[in-house]
């Protein structure tokens, strides 16, 4: 069976009709990584002994007609999300041989449909990064040009499915960590509003940002995706108690009378000219079959980036204090207490984490919490107002989701702040709860991907993905010649 670019629904159907079974088709993916993953470096665990088994498990579900949408389908897990047994390291020295003794939420619903594990995807180290070249196991690289970056936190997870060698996978999104990548990558991937995915057993970031999501081919199979990982959760006290829709009820209809918004600040002179040029052009093809295009405004997008870093940086130093070389995770020497938690944290975190960590610190020390934490909170109060303001006039809004493609590897080692800068179009979906999907919408001269975001109301994941969808039937993507 070729595998290039499968979409669940394909296999599925494949699977159903026992052109393939679960074991061959696991096989299939697990060959196509031994062949190309050695160039893309998108794993950092390849669970061969735990795919057999959960391949088999999974055909006899088929076999006894109980397969639901997921069942045999291979699937890749970014490596801070914790399954129980299977090493996760958030790409860190500091969890380098951490073995979780229990499953993210997200996992045990996975789980329940009969998936098969492929393995463990590689990021940004403990996801604080814009292009998997953080990580202290596998700097992956885009598939589309080696010598590029994939983007990040989640590149290894988008590396994966562009490369082939998975058809989809999961990732998070803290300020763009799937949108991004996925634009970089040119498959699309999904940052549902904050809540509607369990955050239990996601190794933390920031709090009040974080969430995982789908990464695949197209809108359609992330729809699959929400309807099998989205719910309430009891162990999560910030999973939202409302109900779960059929993600893909609203695919295949048609956008004619949606209104989308453009906000002029995302279409600036920061944004590449190509990147500029293919939004507008998918926004033309909306146009075109009937969309209606608004012009307006984001005053606060120019403060959007002070303010995640203040807000993330300083929940990250909060919930990395945990990792002290005591309780469990790498632990450094010492003759004392404090020269053990120095060693253990100097070690094993890297540069970028440091970085955030002092960052954040200094953002909630005394005397500069008032100056620049509460200040933050007070934007993001305001950058909730400006898009609920314009949610009052449109059904979604269109934006790049990148002010450039994917640049190349070392560009940015030496200047974090260009790197920070390049979150500009992603952070404020983040900021404001919001649910993001990005999916490709041209490429360059040199055939790099280009992305579009569609940014929707809180719990409206169904009409993003329907605006997604009607793009992409009228879109004909490039493949990574990989």
């Amino acid at each position: 069976m070729d595998i290039t670019r499968a979409k669940i629904r394909d296999l599925r159907a494949a699977l159903d009709s026992k052109q393939i079974g679960a074991a061959e088709l696991c096989d299939e993916y697990l060959k196509r990584i031994d062949q190309k993953d050695g160039e893309v470096k998108a794993f950092i665990t390849v669970t061969r002994e735990k795919a057999a088994e959960q391949a088999a498990a999974a055909q006899k579900l088929i076999d006894a007609g109980k397969a639901t949408a997921l069942t045999g389908i291979p699937i890749a897990v970014k490596d801070n999300i914790c399954i129980d047994g299977v090493k996760t390291t958030c790409a860190s020295r500091m969890l380098e041989n951490f073995i979780p003794p229990y499953n993210a939420t997200v996992i045990d619903k996975l789980n329940a449909e009969g998936y098969v594990l492929l393995g463990r995807t590689s990021m940004d180290e403990f996801a604080m990064g814009g292009s998997t070249q953080t990580s202290a196991f596998a700097k992956t690289t885009n598939p589309y040009n080696t010598e590029c970056v994939p983007g990040g936190s989640s590149g290894g997870s988008a590396a994966a499915v562009s490369a082939s060698l998975a058809p989809v996978s999961l990732g998070s999104d803290t300020g763009g960590s799937i949108r991004q990548p996925s634009s970089f990558c040119g498959v699309t991937g999904i940052k549902p509003t904050y809540g509607r995915v369990s955050r239990y057993g996601l190794v933390a970031f920031a709090s009040s940002l974080d969430q995982i999501g789908p990464i695949a081919n197209d809108a359609r199979d992330c729809a699959i995706m929400l309807n099998a990982i989205c719910g309430h959760d009891p162990h999560d006290a910030t999973s939202a108690r409302v109900n779960v829709p059929d993600f893909t009820e609203k695919l295949g209809q048609s956008v004619k009378g949606m209104k989308i918004a453009m906000p002029k600040e995302f279409y600036s002179d920061d944004i590449d000219d190509d990147v500029k040029q293919a939004v507008v052009n998918a926004a033309k093809s909306l146009e075109a079959q009937g969309a209606q295009l608004i012009d307006c405004s984001i005053p606060g997008l120019k403060y959007a980036i002070p303010a995640y870093y203040l807000i993330a940086c300083a929940e990250a130093a909060s919930n990395l204090s945990r990792f002290d070389g005591i309780k469990y995770g790498f632990r450094g020497e010492g003759r004392t207490f404090d020269e053990l938690i120095r060693d253990s944290r100097s070690r094993g975190f890297g540069e970028e984490v440091k970085r955030r960590i002092l960052l954040g610190n200094y953002a909630l020390s005394s005397g500069y919490y008032d100056a620049y934490y509460k200040k933050a909170l007070a934007l993001k109060q305001e950058i909730i107002k400006e898009y609920n303001d314009i949610f009052d006039i449109a059904d979604v809004i269109l934006t790049p989701t990148a002010p450039t493609p994917a640049y190349k590897i070392g560009a940015q080692d030496n200047d974090p702040v260009k790197m920070y800068l390049a979150d500009i179009c992603t952070v404020t979906v983040n900021i404001a709860s919001l649910p993001g999907i990005n999916t490709t919408c041209g490429y360059t001269e040199s055939g790099l991907p280009i992305g579009m975001s569609v940014i929707g109301r809180r719990f409206d994941e169904a009409t993003i993905l329907q605006c997604a969808d009607a793009f992409e039937q009228g879109f004909t993507p490039v493949a990574p010649q990989i």
